[in-house]
């Protein structure tokens, strides 16, 4: 393709479907860096073999055909992302020790903006904010590859059975039973969905406000009256996770005490609400990046405390700078 206009005009027309493409991989992947690689890998090759696109199916379809591949090809290796309590049983505190596992183990946290396009059906929008959520992507890492891309392909965007069969090169039967399969899999999942609404309503509003005043203040009584008596806390790339009201403020008192003094900066992650947390810097004085937090609210309680400490990577994702001034009086 030699003219530029044109070569502008297909650039645009690509990354017109940057974002949506993006939520697709990163739903077959758990990687928010292995989902912007695939998509990168997808637009070159639509790039590099648009002469051979003619048209008979939409762009869109085309893409999500060339998405599909490039994942599939990258889940060959066979591995699955998990969260810690997919892995092991909760730590009591007295043995609580934080080790690390490889950056591949963990499903990722992923910035609302660079998965959720913006749509005008509000069913639309909440389906997708769902399905992005920590505990439906752990649950979709235990389907086969071929059977979690039916199941976001027709749960998730709502294709027709036959759309899904001819992008996969199959037959509507074989979808049919691979999304009997991926249903009956995620109905065995233990995962119990974070309830909350889209928009955050005013009582959910009113807990977090609670929540920043309690963590900022490091006020434990105040905290454990937010907590689920069943909350989880996890704090990935460590394989360490709590549950219970008295071993999480035990652990932000013992292991976790120097995050007393800490500043929150909301942030949208995973379809949940989230905040970066900075924690104070004696070296350069401020504030310094230390983890961001996705919590999973139900009945007016804070039922999942989820960490990820992987500063380097989480904060630029977040276009998040990794140091804050003090705030001068």
């Amino acid at each position: 393709m030699s003219d530029g206009t044109a070569t502008t005009d297909l650039d645009v027309r690509l990354e017109k479907h940057r974002v949506e493409l993006t939520g697709y991989c990163y739903r077959m992947l758990g990687s928010s860096f292995e989902a912007e690689d695939a998509v990168q890998d997808t637009m070159v090759r639509a790039w590099r073999s648009y002469d051979k696109f003619e048209g008979r199916s939409s762009m869109r379809s085309w893409l999500y055909r060339i998405a599909t591949n490039v994942c599939l090809d990258m889940l060959n290796a066979g591995n699955r992302r998990a969260r810690p309590m997919d892995l092991s049983g909760p730590s009591p505190l007295a043995q609580a020790a934080l080790t690390p596992r490889p950056d591949n183990t963990w499903l990722e946290p992923v910035p609302d903006a660079r998965v959720l396009p913006t749509v005008g059906d509000p069913a639309e929008a909440a389906v997708a904010k769902e399905s992005v959520r920590l505990a439906f992507m752990a649950a979709l890492q235990q389907l086969p590859p071929k059977q979690r891309a039916v199941l976001i392909l027709r749960e998730v965007l709502a294709w027709k059975a036959s759309e899904v069969a001819e992008l996969l090169g199959t037959t509507v039967a074989s979808v049919n039973s691979a999304l009997q399969r991926a249903r009956a899999t995620l109905a065995e999942s233990e995962s119990a969905e974070a309830a909350v609404s889209d928009p955050l309503d005013e009582e959910q509003q009113k807990l977090l406000e609670r929540y920043v005043a309690a963590f900022e203040g490091y006020d434990m009584t105040a905290l454990t009256a937010l907590l689920h008596e069943d909350a989880i806390m996890t704090m990935p790339p460590f394989d360490l996770w709590l549950r219970g009201t008295g071993d999480i403020t035990g652990f932000m008192t013992t292991l976790g005490a120097s995050c007393a003094g800490s500043r929150l900066l909301p942030v949208a992650v995973n379809g949940l609400p989230g905040f970066a947390h900075y924690k104070p810097d004696p070296e350069e004085g401020g504030f310094s990046a230390w983890a961001i937090q996705a919590l999973e609210l139900s009945d007016g309680r804070i039922t999942g405390f989820h960490c990820f400490l992987d500063t380097k990577r989480w904060f630029p994702l977040f276009g998040l700078p990794l140091h804050l001034e003090a705030e001068s009086d």
